[in-house]
């Protein structure tokens, strides 16, 4: 993910988001990764510090708690001594920072630790109110641990790292400087306290790497979503096509909602186009990834909205192991499931397909944008072709990328395995599906890239003719960065011109702009 990239995931990067009691959404994790200050609700101290306070009598009663007078995983059997259970917190983080590979992008890490936020502001997780304060602070603050992005199988690994440099160990980025953790923290003005009890296994055991980098992962696909009617509404115009397949009336006929949206966007795209009311009879009927645009994307659409309402639920969740509630003003200790992260790893393989549906269809366009055998347009869009290769090559590469997400569909939750001697005998491998749906929405940039620099040099052939408001604003907008194409030039500097446009919002501002007036 690019800096500008980041910058993209949250509108309100520059302001604050508050945590606590009310609903958090998957904006805003988006807008805290990309540099949005964290403020923690009033009321939500009070919680936290109730079953923190109580946590002090579970341990005296002697009974066996899971994590906490006990070892983890297949040492669940395992009893601790009151001594051992001040040791025990730091040392699993120890143990368990165990990732490999390249590190995580600082926005990954950073929505890792609002989900954990949010999760223990619940109370549930019997943890003080200054680890949280000091996570808080963290953010705010500009200390971003380091930790590397492979070997979790759906929890412990990134938040380990994470946990170690909250107590002072481990690494962590300050002012551009990766640094060890203490020295980081002091810089920033930050005290590292010691962990008290539950507040390593608490920082350890909930699906929180899923759903930070799966929020971000979908709020990106979102935004690219809306660029993909953009794209294949100019494409429609340069290949001559016709709006009969987005009439609201033959929608109404399958009124799923993500389809019946897509139409009504289209028409508000291509409203006014000069080059489609030219020629509106031209051709009874046009190929599927320009007709079927409406029944794509917008199961796309449709996808992004269940992936939003499992996302949404599980940032509002519960997922460590035990969890505390109070009854009768005792602490109770209730082991489960919850750190399971198959709801979101299932719905973030689906969200990996629906990717995938976008990116062959972008890529089918620009192959046909291309070709001058059924474009009726000059060989790869360049008059003097044949010493110029014109746009040739750039479709190469949105088959490369659209390939690469093709692989990057295939499902990452039925590859579950046994862990941790049996005890941990079905895992999700939800981190990894949500690594995948990041890397084919960061790939479906540039195929869209290609695709808008394609749809855009073609439009130069029906000139004077205009395109649509919508279409006509985004192409407006790609000439302020990119000529039109006489003769070969580098064609790497143009779509990295344009990928700017689509991280820098610029696109995405146009649509939504030309959607409203």
């Amino acid at each position: 993910m690019t800096d500008r990239a980041a910058q993209a995931m949250g509108s309100a990067e520059r302001g604050s988001v508050t945590l606590g009691s009310d609903p958090t959404s998957i904006g805003d994790i988006a807008a805290i990764a990309a540099g949005a200050k964290v403020v923690v609700q009033a009321e939500a101290w009070a919680l936290v510090q109730r079953t923190h306070e109580l946590i002090g009598r579970a341990l005296a009663s002697g009974k066996p708690i899971y994590g906490l007078t006990t070892g983890v995983g297949d040492l669940y059997t395992k009893v601790l001594s009151r001594e051992e259970v001040a040791r025990a917190q730091l040392n699993m983080l120890r143990s368990h920072a165990s990732g490999v590979g390249a590190p995580l992008e600082p926005a990954a890490v950073r929505a890792i630790m609002a989900t954990m936020i949010k999760s223990l502001l619940q109370g549930a997780s019997a943890v003080s109110p200054g680890l949280i304060e000091t996570m808080v602070a963290m953010l705010n603050r500009g200390v971003t641990p380091w930790s590397p992005g492979k070997g979790s199988v759906g929890y412990l690994i990134a938040t380990a790292h994470i946990g170690l440099v909250i107590f002072g160990h481990g690494q962590a980025w300050h002012n551009g400087e990766l640094l060890d953790g203490g020295e980081a923290m002091r810089r920033a003005g930050i005290h590292a306290k010691d962990p008290g009890p539950r507040e390593g296994h608490a920082l350890l055991s909930g699906t929180y790497e899923i759903t930070g980098i799966g929020a971000l992962a979908l709020h990106r696909t979102e935004q690219l979503v809306a660029i993909a009617d953009a794209a294949g509404a100019m494409s429609l115009e340069a290949l001559k096509g016709n709006t009969r397949g987005y009439d609201e009336r033959l929608q109404r006929l399958r009124p799923h909602p993500g389809q019946i949206e897509t139409a009504q966007r289209l028409r508000g795209l291509l409203k006014d186009s000069e080059i489609l009311e030219s020629y509106k009879d031209y051709r009874l009927q046009d190929a599927l990834s320009l007709r079927c645009i409406p029944q794509v994307h917008g199961a796309v659409r449709d996808a992004i909205a269940h992936c939003r309402s499992v996302l949404e639920i599980e940032i509002n969740s519960v997922t460590d192991n035990p969890v505390f509630l109070i009854e009768d003003d005792e602490l109770v200790a209730l082991p489960g499931g919850n750190g399971h992260g198959a709801p979101t790893a299932l719905a973030l393989d689906f969200l990996a397909i629906a990717i995938a549906a976008v990116s062959t269809m972008s890529q089918a366009r620009s192959d046909r944008l291309t070709n001058a055998h059924v474009s009726e347009l000059p060989p790869f869009l360049v008059d003097a072709s044949g010493a110029n290769s014109g746009l040739m090559i750039p479709p190469y590469v949105a088959a490369a990328l659209a390939g690469q997400n093709r692989s990057l569909a295939a499902p990452a939750t039925v590859h579950t395995v046994s862990t941790c001697a049996g005890q941990e005998d079905h895992v999700s491998m939800g981190v990894t599906a949500a690594q995948k749906a990041m890397e084919a929405a960061e790939n479906t940039v540039d195929i869209l890239s290609v695709e808008l620099l394609c749809a855009a040099q073609a439009l130069e052939f029906h000139r004077p003719l205009r395109g649509g408001k919508g279409t006509r604003a985004v192409y407006d907008a790609i000439r302020q960065v990119v000529p039109a194409l006489a003769v070969d030039r580098e064609m790497h500097r143009d779509l990295r011109a344009i990928r700017d446009l689509i991280d820098d919002g610029v696109i995405n501002a146009l649509v939504d702009r030309s959607l409203e007036s």
